[in-house]
């Protein structure tokens, strides 16, 4: 370069040869030049030739200056011009390369989508065993035998890949702690069923004895009346008697009347007498039939209520059936609308990612900007899912 300059004057310098003069030191030279120009000679000042000489030595100067200066100055603008045009070249570069780059690595990039897709189903299936444990409230013995239905249809094959021995573990241990609480249900069921019968029994028992003490009490009084009525009956006769003895004391033909009419009146009070024991049997009779009517109603309202405890019990088994049929529906339902949601929300990230991507972001800092986006970790900034 130093000899390229050493050739070059400052009538030379054209838009061709500006990138070698106008570097670091190159201006030096014109400078020297110059300088030897004009310091060649000494002026006389006390003439007016050499003042004159003087002016346009400095004249000189200037003019080299200027002829130094304004090449420069175009060539200064064109410098300014290029980080412009080279901003752009690269851009378009960059964009290109991108492009290349992006298209080159896709078939590795869907691979590796489809690969987290496939390694999330297997996570969410294997969650999915697990959540067969949660129940609202407390559940039916039916209910969790129905689960374990559910889950032991779950097949635990080489679709699993290499997630099946997690979801071997995790259905086993599922099917473990269910069958568990399908055991404690039952026994729990069976002696609530025991103590509604026990009840049941008893309420019934408690009704045969009111009922056959009503009955006995009835009896009762019902001899008790009979027997009354005969005792009054027999002092009655007693006094009839005694007035028609005292009778045939004063007359014998009113006492031998009085004895026929009282052997009479004695007939007929015996076959009175006799006609009341037997209404007394009859009444007896039918209290003893009302009794045993009493605990036959007693008995068939005990067998009507076992039945009806029997239907209740039927009835709220099919219920917890049907609740139990509509949970796991419910579970089933929930597990895709999981599973549709983490796809829906890969789909929506992975797009979101090549957004950026395409922005001349690098593939591993769009995934970290993306999930921070997603996990609320950027103020301010969210994902439409």
């Amino acid at each position: 370069m130093s000899a390229q300059q050493q050739v070059i004057t400052i009538d030379d310098i054209s838009a061709d040869n500006a990138p070698a003069i106008y570097v670091a030191g190159g201006l030096g030279q014109f400078f020297e030049a110059v300088k030897a120009e004009v310091t060649g000679e000494v002026p006389d000042l006390t003439t007016v030739k050499g003042r004159a000489r003087i002016a346009s030595l400095a004249a000189t100067v200037s003019k080299s200056k200027k002829a130094v200066e304004t090449p420069g100055r175009d060539y200064l603008k064109r410098l300014k011009e290029m980080p412009k045009v080279v901003e752009a070249e690269l851009r378009e570069f960059v964009t290109k390369m991108d492009s290349l780059r992006d298209a080159t690595r896709q078939p590795l990039t869907e691979w590796e989508d489809a690969d987290q897709a496939r390694k999330d189903k297997h996570v969410d299936g294997i969650q999915g065993m697990k959540d067969f444990l949660i129940f609202e409230g407390a559940p039916s013995a039916d209910q969790v035998g129905h689960v374990i239905a559910i889950l032991e249809l779950v097949a635990i094959n080489d679709s699993w890949e290499e997630f099946l021995p997690e979801a071997a573990q995790a259905k086993g241990e599922t099917l473990l702690k269910l069958r568990t609480l399908h055991t404690d249900r039952i026994h729990y069921e069976a002696e609530q069923a025991e103590l509604v019968r026990l009840r049941a029994e008893a309420e019934a028992q408690a009704q045969r004895d009111r009922d056959a003490e009503i009955a006995r009490v009835a009896a009762e009084q019902a001899r008790l009346q009979v027997e009354r009525q005969a005792q009054a009956e027999r002092e009655a006769a007693a006094r009839r008697e005694q007035e028609l003895l005292d009778q045939a004391a004063a007359t014998q033909r009113a006492a031998a009347q009085a004895v026929l009419d009282a052997e009479a009146a004695a007939e007929r009070q015996r076959l009175q007498l006799e006609l009341q024991a037997e209404q007394a049997r009859a009444v007896a009779a039918q209290a003893e039939t009302n009794r045993i009517a009493a605990e036959q109603r007693a008995e068939q309202d005990r067998l009507a209520a076992i039945r009806r405890q029997e239907e209740a019990v039927e009835q709220a088994r099919l219920a917890e059936v049907a609740r139990a049929n509509a949970a796991a529906d419910e579970i089933l339902r929930q597990q895709q609308e999981r599973q549709a949601d983490v796809a829906h929300k890969s789909k929506i990230l992975g797009e979101a990612k090549q957004a950026l991507i395409g922005m001349n972001i690098s593939e591993e800092l769009a995934k970290a900007i993306v999930l921070k986006i997603a996990r609320g970790e950027v103020p301010n900034v969210s994902i439409q899912f």
